[in-house]
């Protein structure tokens, strides 16, 4: 790439997926994540899928719910020192957006339930988590989240969202 051209290209959001131990998933949750997310996100995300036993722990922890959730998302810690964006894009720096974690039992079941494969039901999840980590909560933003989630499911050709479900 010459160097004129490396301002074409855009720093794609990174993901990274594992199961609880730690170790990489194969498949495409990552790399459809990425290529779905909202173009002004930018970072890295994590995502966990792990027993449901593990998610009902980190929701009675977090949430106070005694129960396997099927996603649940960890914002990045926001206390680190703030670089200005013209010179973290020169170091290269990337923040770290958060962690999501994944309930493989429930996400399995709601698969079923959906009529869909449980690639499809990772997806929506890992989009519901990834719209969390980026400031949005269907709870209190009058349907702002809904319609984004809605405009990215079309564009990984997803059929319906987690808010729809509700």
């Amino acid at each position: 790439m010459a160097p004129g051209d490396q301002r074409r290209v855009r720093a794609r959001l990174q993901v990274s997926v594992s199961d609880e131990r730690g170790r990489a998933l194969g498949g495409s949750l990552a790399r459809w994540l990425s290529e779905v997310a909202p173009a002004t996100a930018r970072g890295t995300v994590s995502v966990a899928v792990v027993t449901d036993a593990r998610v009902r722990a980190l929701n009675r922890d977090y949430r106070q719910k005694d129960y396997a959730t099927d996603v649940l998302s960890f914002p990045a810690e926001s206390d680190d020192i703030r670089v200005p964006a013209a010179l973290a894009k020169a170091l290269g720096h990337v923040p770290h957006l958060g962690d999501i974690v994944i309930a493989r039992g429930v996400s399995r079941r709601q698969a079923k339930a959906a009529g869909h494969t449980e690639t499809t039901e990772l997806r929506v999840l890992a989009l519901h988590g990834l719209l969390h980590l980026l400031g949005y909560d269907h709870e209190t933003d009058h349907g702002e989240m809904a319609r984004v989630e809605k405009r990215l499911r079309r564009k990984g050709h997803l059929r319906e969202g987690l808010i729809e479900r509700q």
